[in-house]
């Protein structure tokens, strides 16, 4: 009997996603080569390495177009929540059903129910599916806005206070008239402040600087190609994963991993000469060093009557607009969709563990469903793909899924695996008011002269 599976990540009215709002500034993070399809690549019209939100928006609209995929596709739908039928909340607090059900993605044991919403007309259906594939991504919809004392938030400031989402929502002429002429302080170091910094200081100049407040600093990387070699070549190839110890190789695959390993650190000495010259995006030591841009590292600030209060400084920062550019809170976003208190806990899995997913795709504990899209690489379209050929080969039962106890074992290597590589530096929520909410990883690849030399260029850069 034919089966049917329901794909949630469509509740925009058209193709794009995140793409669909940008700053305008905003480009491709990743060089071209690396985010495309596989079997649709870049037109001969869109030469940059790292196109704009237009060309990216037109890419994926005539990726879409070309696969006739719209035909699939229901926009302007909210999904209200999924709830699995078959089984109470407390028998699925103990079972196994992808083991009972000895590997196959489909069961006999119940379906999953979509309650969706039409966002025009406020309608409401009701959909039985046999399985769930969840591309709702993480940098969209729910921002993350940090906590303050009491009287200390913007409820305290006279000015404007918004999400990076807000400004990205105008339009680019109104994004420009809403900082223009007006003292703008961002929140946050990443791809998104960085931007909106840039259009700030592009509209006042050094009469009226923008300043960035950042908890860490962190290398940037300005460009894909140090000293003319294309970063793919040296990392983003199956030759360069040879060179890594990954959970599940074999002797002979470790062993050949260990002898490539002065080849792998000849790589990284080679990016990090180029790279250490250029710690911040093209364009914006410019800006800093102009004076339109005012660098300030801030281990909590609060809001006072027209100003901003940074912990351990007497002098407040005058301020009219604040910009929150504190990222999203993605595991929210894919928490609430479950109406069940179990999967709701099941998803997220350990605070202090990346989300359990297996191929980082499929949750061990809920049965007939995958989620795409939600763990983050250098080039998520790639990859993406990658993990929907595979959940597709899962759904047509050319193969089978391990035991629970494999999967789990499995994604709880891989988190091991990525905390010896990874650092997660996260604001103690005890004595900092959640000033960003959300870990920053950087690679453990710098030493201590280079780190000098970055220190040493912030502070330069910093307000005093």
């Amino acid at each position: 009997m034919e089966k049917q599976v329901a794909i949630i990540g469509a509740a925009r009215n058209s193709i794009g996603g995140v793409w669909i709002n940008t700053v305008e500034t905003t480009k491709l993070q990743t060089p071209k080569p690396a985010f495309q399809f596989s079997d649709f690549p870049w037109p001969d019209s869109v030469p940059e390495l790292f196109p704009n939100q237009f060309q990216v928006l037109d890419y994926l609209q005539s990726y879409a177009h070309h696969f006739d995929l719209i035909k699939h596709i229901k926009f302007g739908t909210k999904v209200l929540g999924i709830k699995y039928q078959g089984a109470s909340d407390e028998e699925m607090q103990s079972w196994c059903l992808w083991e009972v059900e000895m590997g196959e993605p489909f069961s006999s044991r119940g379906k999953w129910v979509v309650e969706a919403q039409d966002t025009q007309n406020l309608s409401t259906e009701v959909y039985q599916v046999d399985f769930v594939i969840l591309c709702i991504g993480r940098f969209s919809d729910v921002p993350n806005i940090p906590e303050f004392p009491p009287d200390k938030g913007p409820e305290a400031f006279h000015g404007d206070v918004i999400h990076s989402m807000d400004y990205a929502n105008m339009d680019y002429e109104s994004a420009r008239d809403f900082v223009r002429g007006r003292r703008v302080t961002v929140v946050g170091f990443q791809k998104s402040a960085m931007d909106i910094a840039m259009e700030c200081s592009t509209a006042n100049g050094v009469e009226h600087p923008c300043r960035v407040l950042y908890l860490t600093e962190h290398w940037n990387v300005p460009d894909y190609n140090p000293w003319g070699v294309l970063l793919p070549y040296l990392y983003l190839n199956r030759f360069s994963e040879l060179m890594v110890h990954k959970p599940g190789k074999g002797f002979l695959l470790s062993l050949l991993a260990t002898i490539l390993a002065p080849l792998r650190l000849a790589f990284s000495k080679f990016f990090e000469s180029n790279i250490e010259k250029k710690l911040l995006p093209h364009g914006f030591y410019d800006k800093a060093e102009e004076g339109s841009i005012i660098l300030k590292k801030a281990p909590s600030f609060s809001f006072c009557k027209g100003d901003i209060k940074v912990q351990g400084e007497d002098t407040p920062l005058e301020t009219d607009l604040v910009i929150l550019a504190t990222g999203f809170q993605g595991e929210k976003n894919i928490k609430d969709i479950f109406e069940s208190k179990t999967f709701q806990d099941h998803i997220l899995g350990s605070p202090d563990a990346a989300v359990p997913l297996y191929r980082e795709c499929i949750h061990p504990r809920i049965p007939q469903l995958a989620v795409i899209g939600f763990s983050e690489s250098v080039a998520n379209l790639y990859t993406s793909e990658m993990r929907c050929r595979w959940t597709a080969e899962l759904l047509d039962s050319t193969f089978k899924l391990p035991s629970i106890k494999e999967m789990e074992s499995d994604a709880a290597k891989w988190d091991q695996y990525l905390k010896r590589f990874l650092v997660g530096i996260t604001a103690d929520l005890a004595s900092v008011p959640s000033i960003y909410g959300i870990m920053i990883r950087r690679a453990k690849t710098w030493d201590g002269t280079q780190r000098e030399r970055r220190d040493s260029l912030l502070n330069r850069l910093s307000s005093t």
